[in-house]
């Protein structure tokens, strides 16, 4: 019972009808048991009991036997709850299996996809119940002129964005309910469109300070930080003073920086060393995303990036990343392009495809090592290493699934005249699987104890609209891949240790000061599940697939599975940032 911020182990007797205490009894003048007291000490009830659980809390201790007492939505006591019986609405038996804090996904995209299919049974049936999302490009801030760039996006997934500000979003999603809790960053991407659109040139003095007050906005609405997505025009365009420059902004609102570097290749040291700079001038928490070198000529060099983010820490800056742990990347098919080729957004693009002499040199530019761009044809051992995932055009859905190698030899051309035909053909929306990284340098990077796991994938379903896509398999199965491949038959981490890189490690790293570990006053995300069974089934071939092996998945206390089948119901939060101000007025700064 947990009474007086304390625990005290009273039982009720059913056979007298009064308590007995097992630990010190409280005694009146004559001996007796004080009645007052005794009439203090009622039995604790709770809304749901997790009974004999092995526990593992998400510190990285090992595991302990005990049973969890859930009440409005939180933890209300850990220890031996049920002797001779529980006092609960509802008890779920545990017994050997393994109870641990919901998992916490880095980055995983479902801003959107959340509101196609609010249950999001890709991510619950792998454990996860908080996602952070927003990657340079974020749900908001909202103009007429974003809206139609992204209207093929909206028209595909059967949306109609009518939010301006992350506060209307957030409205949004609140009132519709949602199976798992989610944040957002602002996306710098974002706010360099809203002003300037997809011109490749810098933002004059008041443009930078409108960008600044709409990154200020957007933390006052609950965003929890700024982000950048560094590869993907037209981010390429910004230049790290004007990264400064908002980053810092965030980080008045107590807001973190997240980064998808600038380049993942061939000069991650130099990209690395940016984000560096920018958390230092900035004085901003730094997250890395989906760390990695890609690319088979720097396959190797995930040392050398360890080494680098190791030598900042020790010099002070507060920088971590995160890891999907799958050996292909995936990412907007346009990546391939280099950056002065998407001046003017997609329309422009294949306008450029569509010229001969633009084709020309674009090629030339692919053919050619470089590390003033993160070349991704040159990161690659050849079209066989490309499977296209994602097609908005309908006419292409025959392709999904299929390598470039094997589009280019239906359409009888050469590789790198089917990807522009391909982007032509599909206005620059299709995305990829890209398989181009190291299991050695993935292992590597899973282990630093500084790493926690991202899904990068939105959240989605094996039916339905969403499941009409061909996903990455990491969309269903990166959790429970970790927990069979690296855990159970690598042993390249321990349980305690991947638990906490899902939970305790990046609630810290995302201030979540009441998620992430099981403790009593945290809120109840809580995963039940047996640690010889969870797994994978999501391939590249059919990654519509659900993972297996979460028997119970709780969010704020509320069952989303149960007995290992979903229950559709929709406990989720908003989690806001730190700078999140609620007042009414505030919805209305400039």
């Amino acid at each position: 019972m947990l009474f007086a911020g304390r625990l005290y182990g009273f039982e009720k007797d059913l056979h007298r009808g009064d308590f007995a205490c097992r630990g010190h009894t409280r005694l009146g003048r004559a001996g007796k048991e004080d009645r007052g007291a005794r009439s203090r000490h009622r039995p604790a009830t709770y809304d749901l009991v997790i009974r004999n659980g092995r526990i593992v809390d998400g510190t990285g201790s090992p595991w302990y036997r005990a049973d969890i007492g859930i009440r409005n939505g939180r933890i209300a006591a850990i220890g031996k709850l049920c002797t001779p019986q529980c006092f609960a609405k509802q008890t779920i038996d545990a017994a050997e299996k393994v109870v641990a804090p919901g998992f916490i996904d880095m980055l995983g995209q479902s801003e959107l996809t959340t509101l196609v299919n609010p249950h999001l049974p890709s991510k619950i049936y792998q454990g996860i119940t908080t996602e952070i999302t927003g990657e340079g490009g974020s749900v908001a801030p909202l103009n007429d002129a974003l809206r139609q760039g992204a209207s093929r996006t909206y028209e595909h997934l059967q949306i109609k964005p009518d939010w301006n500000t992350f506060r209307e979003y957030f409205a949004r999603l609140e009132k519709q309910g949602m199976g798992i809790n989610l944040a957002s960053y602002v996306g710098a991407t974002q706010v360099r469109q809203f002003v300037i659109g997809d011109e490749n040139r810098a933002p004059t003095a008041e443009e930078l300070e409108r960008m600044k007050t709409l990154v200020r906005v957007a933390m006052m609405d609950g965003a929890v930080g700024l982000s950048t997505a560094l590869e993907y025009a037209p981010a390429p365009y910004a230049k790290t003073d004007e990264l400064i420059a908002l980053a810092t902004e965030a980080s008045r609102w107590g807001g973190i920086y997240a980064t998808h570097l600038r380049n993942e290749s061939g000069a991650v040291l130099t990209a690395l060393d940016e984000a560096i700079r920018i958390g230092k001038e900035a004085n901003i928490p730094v997250e890395i995303w989906h760390l990695k070198v890609a690319g088979k000529a720097n396959w190797g060099h995930m040392p050398d990036v360890v080494a680098k983010i190791e030598k900042a820490r020790a010099e002070g800056v507060d920088l971590a990343a995160d890891t999907y742990a799958y050996p292909a990347w995936f990412n907007s098919f346009s990546a391939f392009i280099p950056a002065w080729a998407h001046d003017g957004g997609d329309a422009k693009l294949v306008e450029r495809l569509k010229d001969p002499a633009m084709r020309a040199r674009i090629r030339k530019e692919m053919e050619t090592p470089s590390e003033e761009w993160d070349n991704e044809w040159e990161e690659i051992p050849g079209p066989d290493a490309i499977l296209v995932s994602v097609v908005f055009n309908p006419k292409l859905l025959p392709l999904q699934g299929k390598t470039i190698a094997e589009v280019a030899r239906m359409w009888g051309k050469d590789p790198i005249d089917t990807i522009f035909d391909l982007l032509i053909e599909d206005d620059a929306a299709t995305d990829v699987a890209v398989f181009g990284m190291d299991e050695r340098d993935i292992s590597l990077a899973l282990k630093q104890p500084w790493v926690s796991i991202c899904n990068d994938s939105h959240g989605a379903a094996p039916e339905g609209l969403l499941g009409k896509e061909h996903p990455h398999p990491r969309a269903y199965g990166t959790f429970p891949r970790i927990l069979r491949k690296y855990v159970r038959e690598e042993k390249l981490l321990s349980l305690p240790e991947a638990i906490r890189k899902f939970t305790a490690l990046p609630a810290q790293r995302m201030r979540l000061a009441d998620r992430g570990v099981l403790k009593a006053g945290m809120w109840a995300d809580v995963v039940i599940f047996d640690p010889a069974k969870i797994t994978d089934r999501a391939t590249f071939a059919e990654p519509n697939q659900l993972s297996e092996g979460m028997e119970y998945v709780l969010v704020n206390g509320v069952p989303v599975i149960a007995k290992g089948k979903m229950t559709n119901a929709l406990p989720g939060k908003v989690l806001r940032g730190p700078g999140y101000d609620p007042t009414p007025q505030a919805a209305n700064q400039p």
